[in-house]
């Protein structure tokens, strides 16, 4: 296995610059997942890890070496596409064993390997099958099989998964999770889903036009986004965006959202005073707000009026969309909540989840953790 390097990575497509100063150390054995909106330029970098794109400018590492100017089939990666790209008429062994044979391995190591990998991804019984024999999801696990029959130094991925229905994507998830534990490879993995990224990833790298906009753990940039666009990408539902005033008011500091005002706790204050009389943009997840009745004893004095929207039961929970005064929020509240179309309802907020994010662009995240 080995550790991947971008250094100062940009690509450019006539006028149109689709990657910019792109840095990104990926280590030995991690699973990377490049996360961002279509257009990011996501693919276009896993493209020129894999050979398929040249650089505009900036160099590749692939172990020890620097690979910008090779071809794919000296670079010892291994792709998976989001088209499973099987030949029709081949089996799912002579899929497998294609890209071996063509590289003029033993016969006898071809079959070892083949029969490994298929174990690995339960497709032993499946081998004389043609594709058009296969489910969506088998298809996909002889995609994968094809990959790790080369037993690459660098797996990737293009966005595997989103051929696939939503229950077999979540199966998908868990497998390809196994499989990185099992073999302990390096992965970078291609996805525009932030539950993939969330679930699968050791590393996430989140994109918009090009640029890295924040790289970490998935529960890093999760609790601390590093702007407003990172916390709105990463979560579902996406977190509630509201402009706010940075009221000082009798030695404390409040939200004024002129619908509503929340006191900031005072454990939060000292990174929020220098706002103080500013405007702002307030943050916080659909999963820190609760309907009043049913919340913590200690959150009921954060109480909004609202008037409900859209209810969305699923089961487990209760998605509420509902409005104060101008604002429109989301609310994962509890199932035992009874509320219909257009009437009010008090919810409370988990302020200690909070976030303010400032005004103008790229809105910053002002920072509370030391």
């Amino acid at each position: 296995m080995a550790q991947v390097i971008l250094e100062n990575i940009s690509k450019s497509f006539g006028t149109v610059q689709a990657v910019k100063d792109f840095n990104l150390t990926v280590e030995d054995k991690e699973f990377a997942i490049l996360v961002g909106p279509s257009g990011c330029g996501k693919s276009t970098a896993l493209r020129m890890v894999a050979g398929l794109e040249e650089p505009t400018t900036g160099i590749i590492y692939i172990g020890d070496r620097a690979v910008t100017d090779l071809p794919p089939k000296d670079r010892d990666i291994a792709m998976v596409f989001q088209e499973y790209a099987l030949y029709p008429h081949m089996s799912v062994y002579k899929n497998m064993a294609f890209g071996l044979k063509l590289r003029k391995f033993p016969k006898n190591e071809i079959g070892q390997r083949v029969r490994e990998a298929s174990e690995i991804l339960g497709i032993g019984e499946l081998l004389e099958r043609k594709p058009k024999q296969l489910s969506g999801g088998q298809r996909q696990r002889v995609a994968v099989g094809r990959a790790i029959v080369r037993k690459p130094a660098v797996f990737l991925f293009d966005e595997p998964l989103s051929n696939l229905d939503a229950k077999l994507r979540v199966q998908m998830r868990a497998e390809l999770s196994k499989l990185h534990d099992r073999l302990q490879t390096t992965i970078i993995y291609v996805t525009h889903d932030q539950v993939e990224a969330m679930t699968m990833g050791t590393k996430i790298v989140v994109m918009k036009d090009g640029l890295i906009h924040q790289i970490g753990s998935p529960l890093g940039v999760y609790n601390f986004p590093v702007n407003q666009f990172v916390a709105g990408f990463i979560g579902s539902p996406v977190m509630n965006f509201i402009p706010c005033h940075i009221l000082s008011k009798d030695g404390r500091l409040f939200i004024d959202a002129e619908a509503f005002q929340l006191p900031i706790p005072e454990k939060k204050a000292p990174y929020y005073k220098s706002l103080a009389g500013s405007e702002a943009i307030f943050g916080i997840r659909p999963n820190d707000i609760y309907d009043r009745l049913y919340s913590p004893e200690h959150l009921k004095g954060n109480a909004i009026h609202t008037i409900v929207d859209v209810i969305e039961p699923l089961g487990s929970e209760i998605h509420l969309n509902v409005t104060a005064g101008k604002h429109s929020l989301v609310a994962m509240v509890d199932t035992q909540t009874m509320v219909r179309m257009h009437q009010e309802i008090e919810l409370a907020v988990d302020l200690n989840k909070m976030h303010l994010f400032e005004k103008d662009p790229p809105n910053l995240r002002v920072k509370t953790e030391s």
